[in-house]
């Protein structure tokens, strides 16, 4: 098992406070962002320096100083920044995207010429200082980087020396470069799907009325002999509206929104509706099905189903546990996990007419 530390945005809570007892500045480092702009540093590697050093695992390596390069908006609501200020991306020989972390730097001491860049559990990822020459030499980099602070007592040796930084992946020299060259390389790790669009946390506003839906044909449902949804929407209207406006935070949206799905299915044409209560996690809406609507001889609020943003403004409903209405919430048929094809639906968006009542 791969023992990686995990370095994405969500830890900046984390790391301010395994900074606490230091004494790092909050003042823009000018010698690194003469004009208080983010600022960028790198280098690639050429096949003769490889050569010249087989110790070495890392080709490629930027440095970014600055606002996070790396994570992109999500379902959850926003808390801030994370506090980090520098991010180090390094891409070894024959990998094909980059591994970054990021951390927080400044001086421990107020004279000191080097700079401390920390990360999560008191950690360093690198020590930096300027040659003669303006460029920014990155030191006191750990091999486990990456790895969990344990990582080589429990991978052992052999496995240790596989996932960790080289011998010689230390005292780079780096040159300054646009800082648009760093976004670039950043944006390696994790590309944009421009097709998915915003969030569906900005899409789709806390006042706002929504009617997702999909209605499958005789072609489709004879394709697909398990499936039991004939038709299907998602939406939010009077009601919901009502209830965020009354008990709902704007600050914390999309959580404590209400959300309804209507099924017919194809053995019942009667419509069945159930109501849900949503909160951002990550990159969608997990919902619970709730009694607001409808009284139940069980618990349901283990039954969830979850909401993502497809491509081109669609909606994609994810239902892994028997958590939609198509069964009875309550029966042995929704014990476990989804046994009939009605696992994911990729929803359109419908006028709010077709939702209603």
């Amino acid at each position: 098992m791969t023992s990686r530390t995990t370095v994405g945005a969500g830890l900046g809570v984390a790391l301010l406070a395994a900074l606490a007892g230091t004494a790092l500045a909050d003042d823009k480092l000018t010698e690194l962002s003469p004009d208080g702009k983010d600022a960028c540093f790198g280098r690639v590697y050429d096949t003769a320096h490889l050569k010249a050093h087989p110790n070495q695992k890392v080709a490629r390596i930027f440095f970014y100083y600055g606002n996070d390069p790396v994570s992109h908006p999500n379902e959850e609501p926003s808390s801030g920044p994370s506090g980090y200020n520098g991010f180090v991306a390094t891409t070894v020989r024959g990998a094909k995207k980059p591994e970054w972390v990021g951390g927080w730097c400044g001086r421990s001491e107020p004279q000191s010429s080097e700079i401390h860049c920390g990360m999560e559990c008191d950690r360093t990822m690198a020590s930096l200082n300027l040659d003669e020459k303006g460029r920014l030499i990155v030191s006191s980099v750990q091999r486990n980087l990456y790895l969990d602070a344990g990582a080589e007592d429990e991978l052992g040796e052999k496995e240790f020396t596989n996932q960790a930084l080289g011998t010689e992946d230390d005292g780079f020299r780096l040159d300054r470069m646009p800082a648009e060259s760093c976004k670039a390389e950043f944006a390696r790790i994790d590309p944009i799907d421009s097709a998915l669009g915003a969030p569906l946390r900005e899409r789709l506003k806390p006042d706002q009325p929504f009617c997702y839906g999909r209605d499958y044909d005789a072609a489709h449902l004879g394709s697909h002999p398990d499936q039991l949804t004939h038709t299907i929407r998602v939406f939010r209207g009077p009601i919901e509206l009502a209830s965020f406006a009354r008990d709902g935070d704007p600050a914390s949206w999309p959580s404590g929104a209400d959300i309804a799905v209507s099924v017919t299915t194809r053995h019942k044409a009667a419509k069945v509706t159930q109501s849900y209560s949503c909160e951002g996690e990550a990159g969608q809406w997990r919902c619970m099905a709730s009694a607001k609507t409808s009284d139940f001889s069980c618990d349901i609020a283990a039954r969830e189903i979850y909401l993502r943003r497809g491509a081109n403004g669609t909606m994609m409903l994810a239902n892994p546990n028997s958590s939609l209405p198509i069964v009875d919430l309550c029966s042995k048929a929704a014990e476990g996990e989804t046994a009939s094809d009605d696992k994911v639906y990729r929803l359109e968006p419908m006028p709010q007419a077709a939702c209603a009542p």
